[in-house]
């Protein structure tokens, strides 16, 4: 398994994040808390790209999920050792994906995770959902093969193995799962798209199963879309918005 160009470029986005930072079971993690009230026993989880939660981006995605009624939490599971967020601008400092990735695999990165679900496990919550961007993607997967979550979604997933991990997906997971795609991904590509359809889709999965497809957006356009490009300014918000009404209906 390995990334593509698109792993490592994007946009920043306008905005002020309005979140804070606390540690959640002595892992830092951005935490965005509704203002109105929200079930106390219910959390979403963010699951960022190799940017990490640091990102502005990510964390304005945080705050656009609190506003929608969710206390969503994302965790800092890259160990404090995101990307810089200029990796992503031409010119900016030049990055060996690859290299890093081996500093930042599933047994550096999931004892991480697991340590802030527990603690929020101590503390009340019963029930999880999960958004997994890029990265973040194969984390979707994995806590719904062992129904850590209570429902799933992921924008242009990496590292899935495929047909394997979706085949995996409804022999194992109870949660409803939505996938949004694009055009242009070379980490889930048209033919794994169609085949997740094929795997999941039509009553194959009974939990639930949903895929969007947006149309001219290459992979990455969910968080670090430049939002200057009408498609891509319609496919990140119709991504955000599908995973907003996924979590209203199934979480």
């Amino acid at each position: 398994m390995s990334f593509c160009k698109d792993c490592v470029s994007g946009v920043t986005h306008e905005g002020t994040p309005a979140g804070k930072w606390e540690k959640i079971g002595g892992v830092d993690c951005y935490v965005g808390v509704p203002t109105i009230d929200y079930p106390k026993d219910k959390v979403v989880l963010y699951l960022a790209d190799v940017f990490g939660a640091q990102l502005s981006n990510a964390q304005l995605l945080v705050d656009d999920f609190v506003k929608n009624g969710f206390r969503t939490i994302a965790p800092d599971y890259l160990n404090g050792d995101p990307l810089p967020p200029d990796a992503m601008s031409p010119g900016g400092p030049a990055i060996d994906i690859q290299e890093w990735f081996k500093s930042h695999g599933e047994k550096q990165t999931r004892p991480t995770l697991d340590k802030v679900i527990n603690a929020l496990k101590a503390e009340g919550v019963t029930t999880f959902a999960a958004t997994g961007y890029c990265f973040g993607g194969r984390y979707v997967f994995d806590l719904g093969f062992e129904n850590v979550i209570a429902v799933g979604a992921t924008s242009h997933p990496s590292l899935l193995q495929v047909p394997a991990d979706l085949e995996k997906y409804v022999k194992t997971s109870k949660a409803p799962l939505l996938l949004n795609t694009c055009t242009v991904d070379s980490q889930f590509p048209p033919e794994a798209q169609a085949k997740a359809d094929e795997i999941l889709g039509g009553g194959k999965f009974a939990p639930g199963y949903k895929r969007e497809y947006f149309e001219g957006c290459t992979h990455g356009f969910a968080v670090r879309g430049d939002m200057s490009d009408p498609k891509v300014k319609a496919g990140k918000e119709g991504a955000f918005k599908a995973t907003v009404d996924w979590f209203q209906n199934k979480l």
